[in-house]
């Protein structure tokens, strides 16, 4: 997969079909698997693929080619995960700022009355599950690396609080995003959420969970908390993989009704998190199965090889958001009529990632991993 897009995007600010360059989170999740791939396997084109785009994007200053820190917007934080081991390899001081300027950002950040972070400036007082996976692993990491432990409680405020935000107690999901201060049209007038748990925002929050707790040490109080939500996600996850495919839907409240369809960026995702978290001990060893079954369904059903060995993954939805200048209302019929396309970063990225995860897990000698 990394090296049919490769073919495909031969610079890697390319990826995600990228006319231009820009600083994008897709970029970083992406170019995260290729550093991933480099730790596994010691190949140097996979890092030098990531190097390559770090490098045109930084300036000598630290100053990032088109990140604009003034708009405050948590999508842009994510690309940062990939300096630390770029930084730890090259010694390329320009990194260590860059870095440092987006750990800025967060001192900036506004933030909701208990404390969570805004999505974006833009969008007021509104806390989205997309944001925890955009800002919490690098904010963690960064504490880490960083000698910074005060800021673990910070990390895990932000869990814990778009957690109570955003759950259903109907079903036991998580909504797309809350408005706390109730003013957005999408958002319920009681309760300020979203109309819908959409799959790829239940995706990232989920991956939050088991990147950024690589980082947190255990004795901090609320990990706890944060792997009592992880293992709900984990069994809501479970309750709606579909039986025949072993995937999951774009609107998972929704699952199975007509209009909804298997997708797989969300499918992926969850996969991935599902091994990491049976591996890292974080779930019951039981969901391994899940994932398995997850992972034979994205195989059977989203992966294309063709004649040239180029690999494909279909069944993308390229976007989904809510509010905004062409405002999205986060209805049912919005999610599912957004585009779907193939190769997608949001699922070629959690995809390398879950696949290097079933590895390891074979790898490390898990007797459940057969």
């Amino acid at each position: 997969m990394a090296e049919s897009e490769m073919v495909r995007c031969p610079q890697p600010w390319q990826l995600d079909f990228q006319p231009t360059l820009k600083w994008d989170y897709c970029h970083g999740l992406e170019l995260q698997a290729f550093l991933d791939l480099y730790d596994a396997y010691g190949d140097k084109k996979y890092s030098e693929y990531a190097v390559a785009y770090a490098d045109t994007m930084t300036h000598a200053d630290g100053s990032i080619v088109t990140y604009k820190p003034e708009e405050l917007s948590l999508d842009r934080i994510n690309t940062g995960k990939i300096y630390f081991r770029i930084y730890e390899q090259t010694k390329n001081e320009k990194y260590k700022k860059a870095m440092d300027l987006l750990r800025d950002q967060l001192n900036h950040q506004p933030r909701t009355v208990d404390g969570g972070f805004w999505h974006k400036k833009i969008y007021p007082n509104q806390m989205w599950l997309d944001g925890l996976y955009m800002e919490a692993p690098f904010y963690a990491e960064y504490a880490f690396r960083n000698n910074n432990p005060q800021d673990y409680q910070d990390v895990i405020r932000q869990f814990l609080t778009v957690a109570r935000y955003t759950y259903d107690s109907k079903n036991g999901l998580y909504r797309h995003a809350c408005d706390v201060s109730r003013k957005e049209k999408w958002s319920d007038p009681v309760t300020g959420q979203s109309a819908h748990c959409w799959g790829r925002a239940m995706g990232w929050y989920a991956m939050a969970f088991v990147d950024a707790l690589d980082f947190i040490p255990k004795h901090e109080a609320g990990r706890d908390s944060m792997l009592v939500i992880l293992n709900n996600i984990a069994t809501q996850v479970q309750r709606l993989q579909d039986p025949k495919t072993g995937l999951w839907y774009q609107v998972l409240d929704r699952s199975g009704d007509e209009g909804n369809y298997l997708e797989s960026s969300c499918s992926t995702m969850f996969v991935y998190t599902l091994f990491k978290a049976v591996r890292m001990g974080y779930i019951d060893k039981s969901y391994l199965d899940v994932a398995i079954k997850g992972y034979k369904g994205i195989l059977n059903n989203f992966i294309e090889v063709d004649k040239d060995g180029l690999v494909t993954i279909t069944k993308a939805c390229a976007v989904a958001g809510l509010g905004g200048k062409n405002y999205r209302s986060g209805d049912y019929d919005y999610y599912i009529h957004e585009a779907i396309r193939n190769n997608d970063a949001k699922a070629v990225g959690p995809f390398i990632m879950a696949s290097l995860e079933w590895e390891r897990l074979q790898n490390s000698g898990c007797k459940f991993a057969k």
